[in-house]
C-alpha cells in the first residue's frame, strides 16, 4: 500500500520526544520532592538565604531545574523569593503559627466531620494502611517516613470530605505550616511525637465508626496541640533543634 505520508512537509516528532518529555518531568517532581523535604526537615534555618551553589552540588543538577522547584516552594509558602537576591526559608512569627493553626484546625474540623458522611469502605481501609505504615516508622524512630505517612492521612480526610473548596484551601494554608508542623514534633523533650501518635489513634477510631461530630472535636483538638508544640519549639533553645539527617 502506498504510503500517505507526503516527502516533505511538516515534520513528524520521534516518539523519543514524549519520552523525554516524561523523564524531564520525572527529574522536576523529584527535584521538587528532595528540596521540599530539605527544607521541612529543618536542615535551612528559618529566615536563612537557600544555598543555592551547594543545593546544586547536593542533588547535581543545574541552577534552571532548582529555580523551577524553588517557585513551587514559594507558591506554597516555604520559602521567599528575594528579588534578584534568591530566596530564603519563610520565617513565622508566634501571632502567624497562632493564626495559620487555627485556620488549619478549623478547615480539618470541616473535613471530618464531612468525610464520616461521604467516606467509602475502600478510603477507611486506605487510611488504615497509612496510619499502621506511619506507626512502624514511629517505633523505628524514624521521623521522616511517619511525617510523610502522617500528612497522607490528614490529606486523605481532607479529600474524602468531597469539597473542592475545601481541599484548595487547605493545601493553601497547608504549606505554608508544613515545615513547623514537622518541627513541632520535637516540642516537650519529644513527647509531643507520642502524643501526637495517640491522637492518631483516637482519629482513626472515630472515622471507623463515621462519628462525624467526634472526629471533628478530635481533629482540631489534635491541631490545637500541634500548635502549642509549635510554638514551644519555636521558643527552645537552638540546641533542643532536631539534628539534620
Amino acid at each position: 500500500m502506498k504510503s500517505t505520508i507526503p516527502d516533505a512537509g511538516v515534520p513528524i516528532a520521534p516518539p523519543a520526544q514524549n519520552g523525554g518529555d516524561r523523564q524531564e518531568a520525572s527529574l522536576h517532581g523529584e527535584v521538587l520532592l528532595r528540596l521540599r523535604d530539605y527544607v521541612v526537615e529543618g536542615n535551612i534555618p528559618d529566615g536563612a538565604r537557600v544555598p543555592e551553589r551547594q543545593l546544586c552540588e547536593m542533588l547535581g543538577i543545574s541552577r534552571t531545574p532548582l529555580r523551577e522547584a524553588l517557585k513551587v516552594l514559594a507558591a506554597e509558602g516555604l520559602i521567599e523569593l528575594l528579588p534578584n537576591r534568591g530566596a530564603r526559608v519563610r520565617q513565622l512569627s508566634q501571632r502567624d503559627l497562632e493564626e495559620l493553626f487555627d485556620v488549619m484546625a478549623g478547615l480539618e474540623s470541616l473535613a471530618g466531620r464531612l468525610a464520616c458522611e461521604a467516606i467509602t469502605d475502600e478510603e477507611i481501609i486506605a487510611i488504615e494502611q497509612m496510619h499502621y505504615e506511619m506507626y512502624g516508622h514511629y517505633l523505628h524512630r524514624d521521623m521522616h517516613g511517619y511525617f510523610q505517612a502522617n500528612q497522607r492521612i490528614h490529606e486523605s480526610i481532607v479529600a474524602a470530605a468531597r469539597n473542592e473548596t475545601l481541599k484548595t484551601t487547605y493545601a493553601n494554608f497547608a504549606g505554608r505550616i508544613r515545615r513547623v508542623r514537622y518541627s513541632a514534633n520535637f516540642a516537650r523533650k519529644r513527647q509531643r511525637w507520642a502524643e501526637a501518635m495517640r491522637e492518631h489513634e483516637a482519629i482513626l477510631d472515630a472515622l471507623r465508626r463515621r462519628a462525624g461530630s467526634e472526629l471533628s472535636d478530635i481533629l482540631f483538638q489534635h491541631l490545637r496541640n500541634k500548635r502549642a508544640a509549635a510554638i514551644e519549639h519555636l521558643t527552645e533553645p537552638q540546641e533542643d533543634a532536631p539534628a539534620s539527617p
